[in-house]
């Protein structure tokens, strides 16, 4: 009788535990003992440290992703959204994309979706706010960035230019830091192409704690923001956003500002997928794992990542931080561990001491922490590429990474704002009547969005 695999999410377990399971399972899935199926909306994983380089325009954004049909050619790939599970019942519902659902029936259950930006309930915040986990907001964000200062420098508005150039980030993790730094970066190389401004672009970090990049220890959180401030960068530590209605910023350190971009990317939360279903949660809102990483109670059902609490057997009592570190270590224990349930074997648990953590602050510039070394600069920053690039899933889009790269050693990166994509039809429909030529008003707003 052919034993069924459901995996739910497409991003970093869901992937990884596929790859595996189809090279540990290569004979049965040839057979058709063993059936695969993968539901992701997206149809392919992001490599999400690399985002925040595409959006920069160091690595061309299709390099980034890895398409799921490519890679995991035994397996069977249902483009579409789980709305919700019956473990009791070995059941799930997949809603495809134009409303049509269906049942899918399974043995065994892989509960990967990840989790998604956690926000607060800030007046304007959903208006205007932008996050950074896809590939998508890192296109939309690059664009937007380089369209208003392509604005900036047309306008003779004061007020207008001054918005159009003030970059508010709030989050000051990996995403935050990463995606600030990477974007200051590319503006600096644009201006360069643009007329003299009267007045210099601003860019804000705002930070909730009194630090940043705490995982890369207090003394490099501290070098992390000298030189950030050193190449202009406001960083407003012990600073909550506490409104953005109409795009008038208002921090709780008194500043009442307009800003035309405020990126979003102060920390993650379980999918909420996680409380469409059967299986038992912790406080936080995560599944609850065992630390073999089945789903507690249930032994034919597994999970890992993001919205999983996963115990941390190097630290009793704590639980594996949320990051891409743990994630691809915990699905190779995880296929390694159904496997092995599928052939009546023991199954081992998941420990993996903290090597460290690794942050790009723009071109040549990064700090790391490994096995408490801690390193800042060029070296750094090479680590963080070369780590990285050896995480990446497979040779190809490796070896398409190590082009970019390459090409970017001989040539400028392009500046090209194709905010255009956000609204294809424009052109066609003004030609056709269907739509009258934009105004300023229309041309104001485009650009900000």
């Amino acid at each position: 009788m052919t034993k069924r695999i459901l995996i739910v999410g497409g991003g970093y377990v869901g992937l990884y535990t596929a790859l595996r399971l189809q090279r540990k399972l290569r004979g049965p899935l040839r057979r058709g003992e063993v059936e695969i199926t993968v539901v992701d909306p997206h149809g392919y994983m992001t490599y999400q440290p690399f985002l925040p380089e595409a959006a920069a325009g160091n690595l061309e954004p299709r390099h980034v992703i890895v398409p799921l049909r490519r890679v995991l050619r035994h397996c069977k790939l249902i483009n579409g959204r789980v709305t919700s599970i019956r473990h009791a019942e070995r059941r799930a519902t997949v809603e495809i994309v134009a409303g049509e659902a269906w049942s899918v029936d399974y043995d065994y259950l892989v509960f990967a979706v990840g989790s998604v930006s956690r926000t607060l309930p800030i007046p304007g915040l959903a208006e205007h706010g932008i996050g950074f986990k896809t590939i998508e907001e890192s296109i939309k964000l690059r664009n937007q960035v380089l369209g208003l200062l392509d604005r900036a420098a047309s306008t003779r508005d004061e007020a207008e230019r001054r918005r159009c150039l003030t970059f508010v980030f709030v989050g000051g993790g990996f995403a935050g830091v990463e995606a600030l730094a990477e974007l200051e970066d590319m503006a600096r190389d644009y201006l360069k192409w643009l007329p003299p401004l009267p007045v210099r672009p601003r860019w804000l970090l705002v930070e909730a704690s009194d630090r940043i990049l705490p995982e890369v220890g207090p003394e490099l959180g501290v070098y992390t923001v000298e030189q950030l401030r050193e190449r202009g960068i406001e960083v407003l530590l012990d600073t909550r956003l506490t409104s953005a209605v109409g795009g008038r910023v208002e921090l709780s350190d008194g500043q009442v500002f307009d800003a035309a971009t405020l990126v979003w990317t102060a920390g993650v939360k379980p999918h909420p997928l996680v409380g469409a279903t059967d299986l038992p949660l912790d406080e936080k809102g995560r599944v609850q794992a065992t630390v073999n990483l089945t789903v507690e109670g249930y032994p034919d059902a597994f999970t890992a990542g993001d919205n999983a609490a996963v115990p941390d057997l190097t630290q009793p009592g704590r639980f594996t931080a949320p990051n891409a570190q743990h994630a691809v270590r915990q699905a190779r224990r995880l296929a390694d561990n159904l496997v092995a349930t599928l052939r009546g074997e023991a199954l081992k648990p998941y420990e993996h001491a903290y090597v460290g953590s690794v942050a790009s602050l723009g071109l040549y510039r990064g700090v790391a922490q490994l096995y408490g070394v801690k390193v800042r600069g060029l070296p750094a920053w090479f680590i963080h590429r070369t780590y990285h690039l050896v995480r990446l899933p497979t040779l190809n889009r490796k070896a398409r990474v190590l082009g970019d790269w390459t090409f970017a050693l001989f040539f400028r990166r392009q500046f090209v704002a194709l905010g255009s994509f956000g609204d294809p039809y424009r052109e066609f429909d003004i030609a056709t009547g269907r739509r009258p030529q934009a105004s300023e008003a229309d041309t104001r707003a485009r650009a900000s969005s």
